[in-house]
């Protein structure tokens, strides 16, 4: 038996931090979208009681540093399962670039793995389970448009964004999450107005949701990547109707309500990046 999940990548139209927390982690505040650039996951019974990785990314780990890995063996070991899985990985979202193509991958995996092996487990079972993989994975669980707090792992569903183009930069030079939360001075961070997005998601309105994106950790990652601040002035003077970083970074992304526009900025920065990518939200 085969079954095959999509595992979309997201964007964060706003994200704050508060502060940190008396468990190491940071207080967060954040709203996601999907977006259609997805990895593959196909997942096939095998003999033997075994987790075997391939993937079309040679960079990705196939071990069990790998998210579909830690999501199988999570999935096995609590609930006792004594199944071989083969699990094939075709990579098509940047690694390591604030995307969460890792957690999207686990998730796909948790999910794909509840119908393999006939859990029946239901998508808020499924997102208490990828909690302890990763802070995204339970908003990849449910995709589409979502207020998180917490660590990011508390969800509540939204809905979708008015539906435009995104364009996708992924800078050469990657970024480590933990190199930009270790020492973030609180006091310093530009904080986005996260009911204005909320609200003008609830009320259709793209004009102000574009105006109300915000990402507090920008201004921290873009002192590492320097590439970031040029990347989005180039999104601008290209048209696009907004541009902000996703996550940590370092891929930026610029908004756009029309095609036209968005394959302006597409074509303007093929040009000098090798990692760029035109879609649309999800739906």
């Amino acid at each position: 038996m085969e079954i095959i999940e999509k595992a979309p990548a997201k964007i964060n139209l706003s994200l704050d931090v508060l502060h940190k927390r008396e468990d190491g982690y940071h207080e967060m505040k954040m709203v996601m979208t999907s977006v259609d650039l997805a990895d593959r996951i196909v997942l096939k019974t095998i003999e033997g009681n075994r987790i075997v990785i391939h993937s079309t990314n040679g960079f990705l780990p196939l071990d069990q540093r790998n998210h579909a890995y830690k999501a199988a063996k999570l999935l096995k070991d609590t609930y006792h399962i004594e199944k071989g899985v083969d699990i094939t990985i075709e990579k098509n979202i940047p690694i390591a670039a604030g995307l969460a193509g890792g957690s999207s991958d686990a998730a796909a995996t948790l999910r794909g793995l509840n119908r393999l092996w006939d859990l029946k487990l239901t998508k808020d079972e499924l997102a208490t389970l990828g909690e302890k993989i990763g802070s995204d994975v339970p908003y990849c669980i449910y995709g589409g448009t979502a207020y998180a707090t917490g660590r990011g792992e508390k969800i509540q569903q939204i809905q979708d964004i008015p539906q435009c183009w995104v364009v996708l930069v992924k800078p050469k030079k990657g970024i480590s999450t933990w190199t930009v939360f270790e020492n973030l001075s609180f006091d310093q961070l530009i904080h986005p107005e996260i009911p204005q997005m909320l609200t003008a998601i609830q009320d259709n309105d793209y004009s102000q949701m574009v105006d109300s994106t915000g990402n507090a950790l920008e201004t921290v990652s873009a002192v590492k990547q320097p590439d970031i601040k040029r990347i989005k002035k180039k999104m601008i003077e290209f048209g696009a109707d907004a541009a902000l970083m996703s996550g940590s970074g370092p891929t930026i992304y610029a908004l756009c309500k029309k095609y036209s526009k968005a394959q302006r900025v597409y074509n303007g920065l093929k040009g000098f990046c090798n990692e760029v990518y035109l879609v649309r939200t999800l739906k």
